[in-house]
């Protein structure tokens, strides 16, 4: 059973619960955006842009129980919303680990928030890297992009 499945927190609470977290640790610029099945969750820290995307489900998803039978209209939607809020709930826990890690100096922001860092031309480094990761593992071969730092 995933984290929180149960959970009868409010989404709007959990958004509220992020942001006091992130200005506990000294985040600021706080904001987040839903479009979609996604929502984007980003902030500023030690002079870095952090974006987080959430991939929510989807509500046609729930339109049957776990054993397979039909649920209503009103069943779907509650099994809908039930899932969302535990999302929202684990985001909420892993940006906790992750800042509490940071603090307790066990790693650092940027190897914690790493995909998430946001570039300079607005992508982050996740999405920059993702593609050069994939072609690595398909041809054996070291990007040149990635080789350089190795190699010195």
């Amino acid at each position: 059973m995933p984290y929180a499945a149960q959970t009868k927190v409010p989404i709007s609470r959990t958004k509220t619960d992020i942001e006091e977290l992130l200005a506990k640790y000294g985040a600021n610029g706080f904001g987040y955006v839903t479009e979609g099945n996604r929502a984007l969750v980003a902030f500023n820290m030690a002079g870095r842009r952090v974006q987080i995307m959430l991939a929510m489900p989807s509500i046609d998803d729930y339109a049957r129980t776990p054993r397979s039978a039909r649920r209503t209209a009103a069943a779907r939607q509650s099994a809908w919303e039930q899932a969302c809020r535990q999302r929202w709930r684990a985001l909420l826990l892993i940006i906790r680990a992750k800042l509490e890690a940071v603090e307790s100096g066990i790693t650092t922001l940027e190897s914690e928030f790493l995909a998430n860092l946001v570039l300079p031309d607005g992508g982050t480094v996740g999405e920059w890297l993702a593609p050069q990761i994939a072609e690595a593992y398909g041809t054996g071969r070291m990007p040149p992009m990635l080789t350089s730092a190795t190699t010195g």
